[in-house]
């Protein structure tokens, strides 16, 4: 199953990445939220473990979801002002501090 799993990850990146090098943000974006990687993870893992390891999961992402917007909030801050290289390290790091804090409140 695993080469089916990088086979998938990597259409959909490379569809995302196809849109949005062509200036079609909203795409690339809608492409990127689908649920298609989640779908295939949370049935991997019911598969593998069962409905309380798939929930598990499924209430990660739900917790994870603030660090993850506050990441995209710091990339659309940042970008304009710092390039690339070192917006992204900076949000990356905003998520997983931030990340690494609402696992502790869990």
């Amino acid at each position: 199953m695993l080469p089916l799993y990088f086979l998938i990850g990597g259409i959909v990146v490379a569809a995302i990445t196809y849109f949005g090098s062509h200036s079609k943000g909203l795409t690339a974006a809608f492409l990127a939220f689908l649920p298609s990687i989640s779908v295939v993870t949370l049935c991997s893992i019911y598969l593998g473990s069962g409905t309380d390891a798939a929930l598990s999961y499924a209430k990660g992402m739900l917790f994870l979801l603030p660090p993850w917007v506050l990441y995209i909030i710091a990339v659309i801050f940042l970008l304009p002002r710092l390039g690339l290289a070192l917006s992204l390290i900076i949000s990356v790091a905003v998520y997983v501090v931030t990340a690494f804090l609402v696992t502790r409140l869990v």
